[in-house]
């Protein structure tokens, strides 16, 4: 169970408080099959091409 103290959530606003504000990824990160399998098919369908053509040429 996570700690739900008064003293551990004062510690997780001020951590939260001096946190930089980033902004969010703008696509899927990682190099595992499924996400490359999904970058890829973003990018067909990016391109206007579907994923059977596009298998078809290679």
């Amino acid at each position: 169970m996570a700690a739900r103290t008064a003293r551990a959530v004062e510690t997780r606003k001020k951590k939260n408080s001096r946190r930089i504000d980033r902004p969010n990824q703008s696509r899927i990160q990682g190099n595992t099959g499924g996400v490359r399998g999904k970058l890829r098919k973003q990018a067909l369908l990016k391109a206007g091409r579907q994923q059977s053509e596009a298998s078809a040429e290679a």
